[in-house]
Protein backbone atom coordinates (compact mmCIF):
# COMPACT_ATOMS: atom_id res chain seq x y z
CA UNK A 1 0.00 0.00 0.00
CA UNK A 2 1.59 3.21 -1.11
CA UNK A 3 1.56 6.49 0.76
CA UNK A 4 -0.36 8.11 -2.03
CA UNK A 5 -3.17 5.57 -1.91
CA UNK A 6 -3.40 5.90 1.85
CA UNK A 7 -3.98 9.62 1.55
CA UNK A 8 -6.64 9.31 -1.08
CA UNK A 9 -9.54 9.42 1.38
CA UNK A 10 -8.23 12.40 3.40
CA UNK A 11 -6.69 14.65 0.80
CA UNK A 12 -8.42 18.03 0.42
CA UNK A 13 -7.38 20.41 -2.32
CA UNK A 14 -6.73 23.93 -1.05
CA UNK A 15 -9.12 25.29 -3.67
CA UNK A 16 -11.89 23.34 -1.93
CA UNK A 17 -11.39 25.46 1.19
CA UNK A 18 -12.31 28.63 -0.69
CA UNK A 19 -15.81 29.99 -1.25
CA UNK A 20 -17.49 28.05 -4.04
CA UNK A 21 -18.82 31.31 -5.48
CA UNK A 22 -15.26 32.27 -6.45
CA UNK A 23 -14.91 35.44 -4.38
CA UNK A 24 -11.51 34.36 -3.03
CA UNK A 25 -12.46 34.14 0.65
CA UNK A 26 -12.49 30.99 2.78
CA UNK A 27 -15.70 29.00 2.66
CA UNK A 28 -17.34 27.10 5.49
CA UNK A 29 -19.24 23.78 5.47
CA UNK A 30 -21.74 25.35 7.86
CA UNK A 31 -22.49 27.93 5.15
CA UNK A 32 -22.77 25.25 2.44
CA UNK A 33 -19.30 26.09 1.14
CA UNK A 34 -19.90 29.86 0.88
CA UNK A 35 -18.00 32.56 2.72
CA UNK A 36 -19.82 34.75 5.23
CA UNK A 37 -20.59 37.49 2.71
CA UNK A 38 -21.86 35.21 -0.06
CA UNK A 39 -23.84 33.09 2.38
CA UNK A 40 -25.71 36.12 3.68
CA UNK A 41 -26.53 37.15 0.12
CA UNK A 42 -27.86 33.68 -0.65
CA UNK A 43 -29.74 33.62 2.65
CA UNK A 44 -31.36 36.99 1.90
CA UNK A 45 -32.41 35.80 -1.56
CA UNK A 46 -33.91 32.60 -0.18
CA UNK A 47 -35.70 34.46 2.58
CA UNK A 48 -37.13 37.11 0.26
CA UNK A 49 -38.29 34.34 -2.07
CA UNK A 50 -39.99 32.58 0.83
CA UNK A 51 -41.65 35.80 1.97
CA UNK A 52 -42.90 36.44 -1.58
CA UNK A 53 -44.28 32.91 -1.84
CA UNK A 54 -46.01 33.30 1.53
CA UNK A 55 -47.60 36.57 0.42
CA UNK A 56 -48.78 35.04 -2.84
CA UNK A 57 -50.28 32.13 -0.96
CA UNK A 58 -51.98 34.47 1.51
CA UNK A 59 -53.41 36.62 -1.29
CA UNK A 60 -54.68 33.55 -3.15
CA UNK A 61 -56.38 32.25 -0.03
CA UNK A 62 -57.93 35.65 0.58
CA UNK A 63 -59.27 35.79 -2.99
CA UNK A 64 -60.80 32.35 -2.63
CA UNK A 65 -62.33 33.34 0.70
CA UNK A 66 -63.65 36.55 -0.83
CA UNK A 67 -65.23 34.75 -3.78
CA UNK A 68 -66.79 32.13 -1.53
CA UNK A 69 -68.14 34.81 0.80
CA UNK A 70 -69.50 36.92 -2.06
CA UNK A 71 -71.25 33.98 -3.73
CA UNK A 72 -72.99 33.03 -0.50
CA UNK A 73 -74.91 36.32 -0.28
CA UNK A 74 -78.47 36.25 -1.67
CA UNK A 75 -79.13 39.95 -1.59
CA UNK A 76 -77.12 42.32 -3.75
CA UNK A 77 -77.49 45.20 -1.28
CA UNK A 78 -76.56 43.06 1.66
CA UNK A 79 -73.74 41.68 -0.40
CA UNK A 80 -72.37 45.17 -1.18
CA UNK A 81 -72.62 46.24 2.43
CA UNK A 82 -70.98 43.06 3.69
CA UNK A 83 -68.34 43.16 0.97
CA UNK A 84 -67.38 46.71 1.89
CA UNK A 85 -66.96 45.66 5.50
CA UNK A 86 -64.95 42.68 4.31
CA UNK A 87 -62.72 44.97 2.25
CA UNK A 88 -62.16 47.17 5.28
CA UNK A 89 -61.35 44.12 7.39
CA UNK A 90 -59.05 42.83 4.68
CA UNK A 91 -57.15 46.15 4.52
CA UNK A 92 -56.73 46.27 8.29
CA UNK A 93 -55.57 42.65 8.37
CA UNK A 94 -53.09 43.26 5.56
CA UNK A 95 -51.69 46.31 7.35
CA UNK A 96 -51.34 44.31 10.54
CA UNK A 97 -49.54 41.50 8.71
CA UNK A 98 -47.11 43.92 7.05
CA UNK A 99 -46.31 45.47 10.43
CA UNK A 100 -45.81 42.04 11.99
CA UNK A 101 -43.51 40.91 9.19
CA UNK A 102 -41.47 44.09 9.44
CA UNK A 103 -41.06 43.61 13.17
CA UNK A 104 -40.18 39.96 12.70
CA UNK A 105 -37.44 40.67 10.18
CA UNK A 106 -36.20 43.87 11.80
CA UNK A 107 -33.04 41.96 12.83
CA UNK A 108 -31.55 42.64 9.42
CA UNK A 109 -32.08 46.38 9.71
CA UNK A 110 -29.18 48.67 10.27
CA UNK A 111 -28.85 48.95 14.01
CA UNK A 112 -26.67 52.00 13.82
CA UNK A 113 -28.92 53.94 11.45
CA UNK A 114 -31.08 56.85 12.58
CA UNK A 115 -34.24 54.93 11.81
CA UNK A 116 -33.20 52.14 14.16
CA UNK A 117 -32.22 54.65 16.81
CA UNK A 118 -35.69 56.18 16.67
CA UNK A 119 -37.70 52.96 16.54
CA UNK A 120 -35.81 50.84 19.06
CA UNK A 121 -36.67 51.37 22.73
CA UNK A 122 -33.94 53.07 24.69
CA UNK A 123 -34.97 51.91 28.15
CA UNK A 124 -32.22 49.75 29.63
CA UNK A 125 -33.19 46.11 29.77
CA UNK A 126 -33.25 44.15 33.03
CA UNK A 127 -30.67 41.74 31.65
CA UNK A 128 -28.13 44.53 31.14
CA UNK A 129 -28.77 46.07 34.55
CA UNK A 130 -28.57 42.75 36.39
CA UNK A 131 -25.72 42.02 38.75
CA UNK A 132 -22.89 41.17 36.37
CA UNK A 133 -20.37 38.47 36.96
CA UNK A 134 -16.76 39.25 37.71
CA UNK A 135 -15.68 38.48 34.17
CA UNK A 136 -18.45 40.56 32.60
CA UNK A 137 -17.66 43.48 34.87
CA UNK A 138 -13.96 43.24 34.03
CA UNK A 139 -14.64 43.15 30.29
CA UNK A 140 -16.96 46.15 30.55
CA UNK A 141 -14.33 48.21 32.34
CA UNK A 142 -11.68 47.23 29.79
CA UNK A 143 -14.01 48.18 26.94
CA UNK A 144 -14.76 51.62 28.42
CA UNK A 145 -11.07 52.28 29.08
CA UNK A 146 -10.23 51.23 25.53
CA UNK A 147 -12.82 53.58 24.00
CA UNK A 148 -11.62 56.56 26.03
CA UNK A 149 -8.59 56.84 23.75
CA UNK A 150 -10.87 57.49 20.76
CA UNK A 151 -12.74 60.42 22.35
CA UNK A 152 -15.82 61.32 20.28
CA UNK A 153 -15.60 58.23 18.07
CA UNK A 154 -15.36 56.08 21.16
CA UNK A 155 -18.49 57.65 22.64
CA UNK A 156 -20.42 56.99 19.44
CA UNK A 157 -19.24 53.36 19.38
CA UNK A 158 -20.23 52.85 23.00
CA UNK A 159 -23.67 54.33 22.35
CA UNK A 160 -24.25 52.04 19.36
CA UNK A 161 -23.04 49.01 21.30
CA UNK A 162 -25.35 49.67 24.23
CA UNK A 163 -28.25 50.20 21.86
CA UNK A 164 -27.45 46.92 20.13
CA UNK A 165 -27.44 45.00 23.44
CA UNK A 166 -30.79 46.52 24.39
CA UNK A 167 -32.16 45.58 20.97
CA UNK A 168 -30.93 42.01 21.32
CA UNK A 169 -32.74 41.73 24.64
CA UNK A 170 -36.08 42.32 22.90
CA UNK A 171 -35.15 40.01 20.02
CA UNK A 172 -34.32 37.05 22.24
CA UNK A 173 -37.43 35.22 21.06
CA UNK A 174 -36.20 35.19 17.46
CA UNK A 175 -34.41 32.19 16.02
CA UNK A 176 -30.66 31.90 16.51
CA UNK A 177 -30.10 32.44 12.77
CA UNK A 178 -31.92 35.77 12.91
CA UNK A 179 -30.00 36.82 16.01
CA UNK A 180 -26.81 35.88 14.19
CA UNK A 181 -27.82 37.96 11.18
CA UNK A 182 -28.58 40.91 13.43
CA UNK A 183 -25.12 40.61 15.02
CA UNK A 184 -23.38 40.34 11.64
CA UNK A 185 -25.25 43.42 10.41
CA UNK A 186 -24.13 45.29 13.50
CA UNK A 187 -20.49 44.33 12.87
CA UNK A 188 -20.72 45.46 9.25
CA UNK A 189 -22.51 48.71 10.08
CA UNK A 190 -20.04 49.74 12.80
CA UNK A 191 -17.02 48.92 10.63
CA UNK A 192 -18.41 50.90 7.69
CA UNK A 193 -19.18 53.91 9.90
CA UNK A 194 -15.67 53.97 11.32
CA UNK A 195 -14.10 53.76 7.85
CA UNK A 196 -16.37 56.29 6.11
CA UNK A 197 -17.32 58.79 8.79
CA UNK A 198 -14.57 58.38 11.37
CA UNK A 199 -11.76 57.88 8.80
CA UNK A 200 -10.27 55.23 11.10
CA UNK A 201 -7.37 53.24 9.56
CA UNK A 202 -8.16 49.59 8.73
CA UNK A 203 -5.69 48.19 11.27
CA UNK A 204 -7.31 50.20 14.06
CA UNK A 205 -10.75 49.19 12.85
CA UNK A 206 -9.80 45.54 13.37
CA UNK A 207 -8.63 46.25 16.94
CA UNK A 208 -11.84 48.12 17.72
CA UNK A 209 -13.98 45.36 16.23
CA UNK A 210 -12.14 42.79 18.37
CA UNK A 211 -12.97 44.78 21.50
CA UNK A 212 -16.59 45.23 20.42
CA UNK A 213 -16.95 41.51 19.78
CA UNK A 214 -15.38 40.72 23.15
CA UNK A 215 -17.74 43.09 24.98
CA UNK A 216 -21.05 42.12 23.39
CA UNK A 217 -20.42 38.36 23.18
CA UNK A 218 -19.33 38.17 26.81
CA UNK A 219 -22.73 39.58 27.71
CA UNK A 220 -24.74 37.54 25.21
CA UNK A 221 -22.86 34.27 25.65
CA UNK A 222 -25.29 32.51 28.01
CA UNK A 223 -28.23 33.29 25.72
CA UNK A 224 -26.78 32.49 22.29
CA UNK A 225 -24.35 29.61 22.97
CA UNK A 226 -26.05 26.25 22.38
CA UNK A 227 -29.60 27.59 22.86
CA UNK A 228 -32.42 25.16 23.60
CA UNK A 229 -34.21 26.12 20.38
CA UNK A 230 -31.50 24.48 18.25
CA UNK A 231 -30.24 20.93 17.85
CA UNK A 232 -26.65 21.89 18.73
CA UNK A 233 -26.62 19.72 21.86
CA UNK A 234 -27.91 16.76 19.87
CA UNK A 235 -25.10 17.24 17.35
CA UNK A 236 -22.56 17.45 20.19
CA UNK A 237 -23.66 14.11 21.58
CA UNK A 238 -23.66 12.54 18.11
CA UNK A 239 -20.09 13.63 17.28
CA UNK A 240 -18.84 12.56 20.73
CA UNK A 241 -20.40 9.13 20.29
CA UNK A 242 -18.92 8.93 16.79
CA UNK A 243 -15.41 9.77 18.03
CA UNK A 244 -15.66 7.19 20.84
CA UNK A 245 -16.67 4.57 18.29
CA UNK A 246 -13.56 5.45 16.24
CA UNK A 247 -11.11 4.95 19.13
CA UNK A 248 -9.44 2.14 17.18
CA UNK A 249 -8.30 4.40 14.33
CA UNK A 250 -4.50 4.45 14.28
CA UNK A 251 -2.14 7.18 13.05
CA UNK A 252 -1.02 4.81 10.29
CA UNK A 253 -4.56 4.56 8.92
CA UNK A 254 -4.72 8.37 8.73
CA UNK A 255 -1.14 8.61 7.46
CA UNK A 256 -0.18 10.97 10.27
CA UNK A 257 3.47 12.06 9.83
CA UNK A 258 4.10 12.48 13.56
CA UNK A 259 6.53 10.41 15.65
CA UNK A 260 5.36 10.56 19.25
CA UNK A 261 8.45 8.63 20.38
CA UNK A 262 10.32 11.92 20.14
CA UNK A 263 9.74 13.66 23.50
CA UNK A 264 9.46 17.10 21.95
CA UNK A 265 6.90 15.87 19.41
CA UNK A 266 4.93 14.13 22.15
CA UNK A 267 4.80 17.40 24.09
CA UNK A 268 3.52 19.21 21.00
CA UNK A 269 0.75 16.64 20.56
CA UNK A 270 -0.30 17.03 24.20
CA UNK A 271 -0.33 20.82 23.86
CA UNK A 272 -2.40 20.63 20.68
CA UNK A 273 -4.98 18.41 22.40
CA UNK A 274 -5.04 20.75 25.40
CA UNK A 275 -5.65 23.79 23.19
CA UNK A 276 -8.51 22.21 21.25
CA UNK A 277 -10.15 21.14 24.54
CA UNK A 278 -9.59 24.58 26.08
CA UNK A 279 -11.68 26.13 23.29
CA UNK A 280 -14.88 25.25 25.17
CA UNK A 281 -13.87 27.32 28.20
CA UNK A 282 -13.73 30.59 26.24
CA UNK A 283 -16.68 32.96 25.80
CA UNK A 284 -15.55 35.19 22.97
CA UNK A 285 -15.49 33.75 19.41
CA UNK A 286 -12.09 35.34 18.78
CA UNK A 287 -10.66 33.56 21.86
CA UNK A 288 -12.07 30.25 20.65
CA UNK A 289 -10.43 30.86 17.28
CA UNK A 290 -7.16 31.63 19.06
CA UNK A 291 -7.28 28.17 20.69
CA UNK A 292 -7.76 26.56 17.26
CA UNK A 293 -4.85 28.56 15.88
CA UNK A 294 -2.53 27.58 18.76
CA UNK A 295 -3.52 23.94 18.32
CA UNK A 296 -2.75 24.12 14.60
CA UNK A 297 0.66 25.72 15.15
CA UNK A 298 1.60 22.96 17.60
CA UNK A 299 0.62 20.44 14.93
CA UNK A 300 2.81 22.14 12.33
CA UNK A 301 5.74 22.17 14.78
CA UNK A 302 5.27 18.47 15.56
CA UNK A 303 5.28 17.61 11.86
CA UNK A 304 8.29 19.81 11.20
CA UNK A 305 10.32 18.17 13.98
CA UNK A 306 9.35 14.68 12.83
CA UNK A 307 10.06 15.20 9.13
CA UNK A 308 12.80 17.79 9.60
CA UNK A 309 11.11 19.93 6.95
CA UNK A 310 8.11 22.30 6.80
CA UNK A 311 4.70 20.63 6.91
CA UNK A 312 2.32 20.68 3.95
CA UNK A 313 -1.46 20.90 3.87
CA UNK A 314 -1.64 17.17 3.10
CA UNK A 315 0.27 16.53 6.34
CA UNK A 316 -1.69 19.02 8.44
CA UNK A 317 -5.29 17.88 7.83
CA UNK A 318 -4.75 14.17 8.71
CA UNK A 319 -2.88 15.19 11.85
CA UNK A 320 -5.67 17.60 12.84
CA UNK A 321 -8.18 14.76 12.39
CA UNK A 322 -5.99 12.57 14.61
CA UNK A 323 -5.83 15.29 17.30
CA UNK A 324 -9.62 15.68 17.27
CA UNK A 325 -10.10 11.91 17.53
CA UNK A 326 -7.59 11.66 20.35
CA UNK A 327 -8.87 14.70 22.28
CA UNK A 328 -12.65 14.39 21.64
CA UNK A 329 -13.25 18.08 22.50
CA UNK A 330 -16.40 18.82 24.52
CA UNK A 331 -19.34 20.52 22.75
CA UNK A 332 -17.42 20.56 19.49
CA UNK A 333 -20.38 21.26 17.21
CA UNK A 334 -21.76 23.96 19.53
CA UNK A 335 -18.43 25.78 19.51
CA UNK A 336 -18.16 25.59 15.72
CA UNK A 337 -21.72 26.88 15.30
CA UNK A 338 -21.14 29.66 17.85
CA UNK A 339 -18.01 30.86 16.04
CA UNK A 340 -19.78 30.66 12.69
CA UNK A 341 -22.78 32.67 13.87
CA UNK A 342 -21.21 35.39 16.01
CA UNK A 343 -17.56 35.84 15.08
CA UNK A 344 -16.40 38.93 13.23
CA UNK A 345 -16.78 37.74 9.58
CA UNK A 346 -13.47 39.24 8.46
CA UNK A 347 -11.63 36.75 10.67
CA UNK A 348 -13.42 33.74 9.19
CA UNK A 349 -13.00 34.80 5.56
CA UNK A 350 -9.29 35.69 5.59
CA UNK A 351 -6.10 35.19 7.58
CA UNK A 352 -4.67 32.22 9.41
CA UNK A 353 -7.59 32.07 11.86
CA UNK A 354 -10.01 31.58 8.98
CA UNK A 355 -7.74 28.97 7.35
CA UNK A 356 -7.36 26.88 10.50
CA UNK A 357 -11.06 27.14 11.33
CA UNK A 358 -12.00 25.97 7.83
CA UNK A 359 -9.66 22.99 8.23
CA UNK A 360 -11.26 22.14 11.57
CA UNK A 361 -14.70 22.16 9.92
CA UNK A 362 -13.34 19.86 7.21
CA UNK A 363 -11.85 17.55 9.86
CA UNK A 364 -15.20 17.27 11.67
CA UNK A 365 -17.00 16.67 8.38
CA UNK A 366 -14.48 13.93 7.53
CA UNK A 367 -15.01 12.23 10.91
CA UNK A 368 -18.79 12.30 10.45
CA UNK A 369 -18.53 10.68 6.99
CA UNK A 370 -15.54 8.42 7.67
CA UNK A 371 -16.00 4.96 6.13
CA UNK A 372 -13.97 1.89 5.18
CA UNK A 373 -12.78 3.37 1.90
CA UNK A 374 -11.46 6.49 3.64
CA UNK A 375 -9.16 4.33 5.78
CA UNK A 376 -8.39 1.84 2.99
CA UNK A 377 -10.04 -1.01 4.92
CA UNK A 378 -12.44 -3.69 3.83
CA UNK A 379 -16.05 -3.13 4.80
CA UNK A 380 -15.97 -6.31 6.88
CA UNK A 381 -12.99 -5.15 8.94
CA UNK A 382 -14.46 -1.68 9.32
CA UNK A 383 -17.76 -3.07 10.64
CA UNK A 384 -15.96 -5.36 13.10
CA UNK A 385 -13.84 -2.48 14.42
CA UNK A 386 -16.86 -0.18 14.76
CA UNK A 387 -18.89 -2.82 16.61
CA UNK A 388 -16.02 -3.49 19.03
CA UNK A 389 -15.76 -7.18 18.14
CA UNK A 390 -12.06 -6.81 17.42
CA UNK A 391 -9.35 -4.19 17.00
CA UNK A 392 -6.52 -3.74 14.50
CA UNK A 393 -3.93 -6.43 15.12
CA UNK A 394 -0.25 -5.85 15.54
CA UNK A 395 1.61 -6.11 12.27
CA UNK A 396 4.56 -8.43 12.03
CA UNK A 397 7.97 -6.79 11.74
CA UNK A 398 8.58 -8.26 8.29
CA UNK A 399 5.39 -6.63 6.97
CA UNK A 400 6.49 -3.08 7.82
CA UNK A 401 7.57 -0.96 4.90
CA UNK A 402 11.00 0.70 5.18
CA UNK A 403 9.47 4.19 5.33
CA UNK A 404 6.84 3.27 7.95
CA UNK A 405 6.43 5.70 10.80
CA UNK A 406 8.44 4.71 13.87
CA UNK A 407 5.70 6.00 16.11
CA UNK A 408 3.23 3.56 14.55
CA UNK A 409 5.64 0.66 15.10
CA UNK A 410 6.12 1.63 18.73
CA UNK A 411 2.38 1.99 19.17
CA UNK A 412 1.78 -1.57 18.01
CA UNK A 413 4.54 -2.80 20.31
CA UNK A 414 2.87 -1.02 23.20
CA UNK A 415 -0.50 -2.50 22.22
CA UNK A 416 1.02 -5.99 22.20
CA UNK A 417 2.60 -5.38 25.61
CA UNK A 418 -0.71 -4.12 26.98
CA UNK A 419 -2.42 -7.23 25.64
CA UNK A 420 0.09 -9.44 27.44
CA UNK A 421 -0.31 -7.45 30.64
CA UNK A 422 -4.06 -7.79 30.35
CA UNK A 423 -3.76 -11.57 30.08
CA UNK A 424 -1.45 -11.70 33.09
CA UNK A 425 -3.83 -9.52 35.07
CA UNK A 426 -6.73 -11.84 34.23
CA UNK A 427 -4.72 -14.87 35.41
CA UNK A 428 -3.78 -13.08 38.65
CA UNK A 429 -7.42 -12.14 39.26
CA UNK A 430 -8.54 -15.74 38.69
CA UNK A 431 -5.86 -17.07 41.07
CA UNK A 432 -6.79 -14.45 43.68
CA UNK A 433 -10.45 -15.45 43.49
CA UNK A 434 -9.47 -19.13 43.83
CA UNK A 435 -7.28 -18.33 46.86
CA UNK A 436 -10.12 -16.38 48.43
CA UNK A 437 -12.46 -19.35 47.95
CA UNK A 438 -9.90 -21.76 49.45
CA UNK A 439 -9.51 -19.53 52.53
CA UNK A 440 -13.24 -19.38 53.03
CA UNK A 441 -13.56 -23.18 52.65
CA UNK A 442 -10.67 -23.79 55.10
CA UNK A 443 -12.22 -21.45 57.69
CA UNK A 444 -15.58 -23.16 57.36
CA UNK A 445 -13.91 -26.61 57.68
CA UNK A 446 -12.01 -25.69 60.86
CA UNK A 447 -15.15 -24.23 62.41
CA UNK A 448 -17.08 -27.44 61.63
CA UNK A 449 -14.38 -29.68 63.13
CA UNK A 450 -14.29 -27.63 66.34
CA UNK A 451 -18.07 -27.80 66.60
CA UNK A 452 -18.03 -31.59 66.15
CA UNK A 453 -15.40 -32.06 68.90
CA UNK A 454 -17.34 -29.83 71.30
CA UNK A 455 -20.50 -31.83 70.68
CA UNK A 456 -18.68 -35.19 71.10
CA UNK A 457 -16.76 -34.25 74.26
CA UNK A 458 -18.89 -31.77 76.17
CA UNK A 459 -17.15 -29.84 78.95
CA UNK A 460 -18.59 -29.92 82.48
CA UNK A 461 -17.79 -26.76 84.30
CA UNK A 462 -17.97 -27.09 88.12
CA UNK A 463 -18.16 -24.23 90.62
CA UNK A 464 -14.83 -23.50 92.37
CA UNK A 465 -14.20 -24.72 96.02
CA UNK A 466 -14.46 -22.23 98.92
CA UNK A 467 -11.16 -20.57 99.37
CA UNK A 468 -9.23 -20.67 102.67
CA UNK A 469 -9.04 -17.59 104.78
CA UNK A 470 -6.09 -15.45 104.29
CA UNK A 471 -3.39 -15.45 106.91
CA UNK A 472 -3.82 -11.75 107.47
CA UNK A 473 -7.58 -12.04 107.72
CA UNK A 474 -9.39 -10.93 110.88
CA UNK A 475 -11.61 -14.07 110.87
CA UNK A 476 -10.78 -15.43 114.32
CA UNK A 477 -13.07 -18.51 114.13
CA UNK A 478 -11.20 -20.08 111.28
CA UNK A 479 -7.82 -19.04 112.54
CA UNK A 480 -6.20 -22.37 113.74
CA UNK A 481 -2.75 -20.95 114.06
CA UNK A 482 -0.85 -21.65 117.30
CA UNK A 483 -0.40 -18.82 119.74
CA UNK A 484 2.52 -16.59 119.09
CA UNK A 485 5.82 -17.41 120.71
CA UNK A 486 6.63 -15.43 123.80
CA UNK A 487 10.17 -14.18 124.23
CA UNK A 488 12.01 -15.81 127.10
CA UNK A 489 14.72 -14.22 129.21
CA UNK A 490 17.62 -16.39 130.37
CA UNK A 491 19.69 -15.24 133.30
CA UNK A 492 23.19 -15.36 132.58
Amino acid sequence: MSLKSERRGIHVDQSELLCKKGCGYYGNPAWQGFCSKCWREEYHKARQKQIQEDWELAERLQREEEEAFASSQSSQGAQSLTFSKFEEKKTNEKTRKVTTVKKFFSASSRVGSKKAEIQEPKAPSPSINRQTSIETDRVSKEFIEFLKTFHKTGQEIYKQTKLFLETMHYKRDLSIEEQSECTQDFYQNVAERMQTRGKVPPERVEKIMDQIEKYIMTRLYKYVFCPETTDDEKKDLAIQKRIRALHWVTPQMLCVPVNEEIPEVSDMVVKAITDIIEMDSKRVPRDKLACITKCSKHIFNAIKITKNEPASADDFLPTLIYIVLKGNPPRLQSNIQYITRFCNPSRLMTGEDGYYFTNLCCAVAFIEKLDAQSLNLSQEDFDRYMSGQTSPRKQESENWSPDACLGVKQMYKNLDLLSQLNERQERIMNEAKKLEKDLIDWTDGIAKEVQDIVEKYPLEIRPPNQSLASIDSENVENDKLPPPLQPQVYAG
